[in-house]
C-alpha cells in the first residue's frame, strides 16, 4: 500500500445535526490523516442544522474541494448513513461521528485490514473523553470504558490483538457488502450499527476489531445528559426488535434490563420479604464496590472511590429502566401493529 494510485477511493460520511461544538474537531481529523487526498472525499450529512454547523460545513467545502455536504431532511443518523452512501464516489465507505476525531493513520490502516483479513467491516478501539469539566466527568468516562460499566464491548474497552466482534465504533465497508445485505435500518434512529452488523454475520460476512484503527469519542459527561442518553439507549436495546428480521442486539444489551426488572420487583416485595431485595442487591453492591475500587486505585484519586459505585449503578439503572420502557413500548406496538418498510434497508438494484 506503498503507491496511492493503487489504494482504494474512501468515502467517509459523517452524520451530523447540530454539531457545532465537535464538528470541526471530527473533520480536522479526517482531513489531516495520512490517507492520499486523491483517494479521499468526505460527506458531512446535515439533518438540517440550526446551530451554524451547516455554514460551517461549507467553509469546510469551500476551502477543501474534498469535503461535500449532503442534505438530510429526514434528520436521523441511518437516513443520513444512506444518503451518504448514495452520494458515495468511493469503493470503500466508512463512518466517523461528529463527536469523535479518528488517529491519522485511522484510515490506511483500516483499509489495510480491509484487503489482508477477509473482514466486511473494521473498526478499532475508541479512547473516551469527557464533553464537559467536573467532578462527574472522570468517573463517567471511566465506567464507559470498564468492563463492569459495558460488558465485552470491545471497541470500548480495547483489545491487544485484533478480534472477530459483534459491532465496531465507526465502521470500515467495500462498498459491495451493501448490496448484500442492504442498507441501514431507516427505522432505527439508534442501533442501527449493531443490528447492520448482525445482519452482516448472518450473511457470513465477519466484523473485525483492530486495535491499531484507533479513535476519541467525546462522551456526555454531564450527570443528566450522561443518565438521559443511557435511558434512550436504553429504549433501543429493546426497540430495534420491531423493526428488524435478526436478533437486533447482544446480550450485554439486554443484561441492564433483567437487572432493574429484579431490583424493582424486589423493592415491591419488601412490604412482605426484604430477602428479595438483599439477593439482588448485595451481590451487584459486592461487585460494583470491587470495580470502583479498582478503578480508584488505577487512577490513584480517593473520590473515585465514593463516586464510581454511583455512576456505576446510574448506568446500569437508567439503562434498565429504559430497556424496560422500549419494552412497554413494543408491547403496545405490538397491539397496534407497525409495518416495517422492507424496502428502505433491502439491497438496491
Amino acid at each position: 500500500m506503498t503507491n496511492a494510485i493503487e489504494l482504494p477511493f474512501v468515502s467517509v460520511i459523517v452524520p451530523c445535526r447540530n454539531e457545532i461544538r465537535f464538528l470541526g474537531r471530527c473533520l480536522d481529523s479526517i482531513l489531516a490523516g495520512d490517507y492520499p487526498a486523491s483517494r479521499l472525499e468526505v460527506l458531512a450529512v446535515d439533518g438540517r442544522s440550526t446551530d451554524g454547523t451547516r455554514e460551517l460545513i461549507e467553509q469546510y467545502a469551500a476551502r477543501d474541494g474534498r469535503v461535500r455536504m449532503v442534505d438530510n431532511p429526514q434528520a436521523t443518523t441511518p437516513v443520513a448513513l444512506n444518503r451518504g452512501i448514495e452520494a458515495a464516489r468511493g469503493n470503500v465507505i466508512a463512518r466517523v461521528d461528529a463527536h469523535a476525531a479518528i488517529a491519522p493513520e485511522y484510515l490506511c490502516r483500516a483499509v489495510a485490514h480491509l484487503e489482508t483479513s477477509g473482514a466486511s467491516n473494521v473498526g478499532g478501539p475508541m479512547r473516551t473523553l469527557a464533553q464537559d469539566a467536573g467532578p462527574w466527568a472522570g468517573p463517567i468516562v471511566a465506567a464507559l470504558s470498564h468492563r463492569f460499566g459495558v460488558g465485552n464491548s470491545y471497541f470500548r474497552v480495547g483489545s491487544e490483538e485484533p478480534r472477530w466482534v459483534d459491532t465496531v465504533f465507526g465502521g470500515c465497508w467495500p462498498r459491495e457488502v451493501f448490496e448484500i445485505v442492504g442498507r441501514f435500518n431507516p427505522e432505527l434512529r439508534r442501533s442501527q450499527d449493531m443490528e447492520f452488523s448482525l445482519r452482516l454475520k448472518a450473511n457470513g460476512l465477519g466484523t473485525l476489531l483492530a486495535p491499531d484503527v484507533r479513535s476519541d469519542y467525546y462522551a456526555r459527561t454531564r450527570p443528566a445528559d450522561f443518565i438521559r442518553h443511557n435511558f434512550v439507549n436504553g429504549q433501543w436495546a429493546v426497540l430495534p426488535f420491531v423493526f428488524s428480521t435478526v436478533i437486533p442486539v447482544s446480550l450485554r444489551h439486554l443484561i441492564p434490563l433483567g437487572f432493574a426488572l429484579a431490583l424493582l420487583a424486589a423493592v415491591a416485595a419488601v412490604p412482605w420479604s426484604a430477602e428479595p431485595l438483599g439477593l439482588v442487591t448485595v451481590p451487584y453492591a459486592i461487585a460494583n464496590g470491587i470495580a470502583s475500587a479498582r478503578v480508584a486505585i488505577k487512577e490513584r484519586k480517593l473520590p473515585y472511590l465514593f463516586r464510581m459505585p454511583v455512576v456505576f449503578f446510574a448506568l446500569h439503572f437508567s439503562y434498565g429502566v429504559g430497556s424496560i420502557a422500549g419494552a412497554l413500548e413494543v408491547a403496545a406496538m405490538r397491539l397496534r401493529p407497525v409495518r416495517w418498510k422492507e424496502k428502505s434497508c433491502a439491497p438496491q438494484p
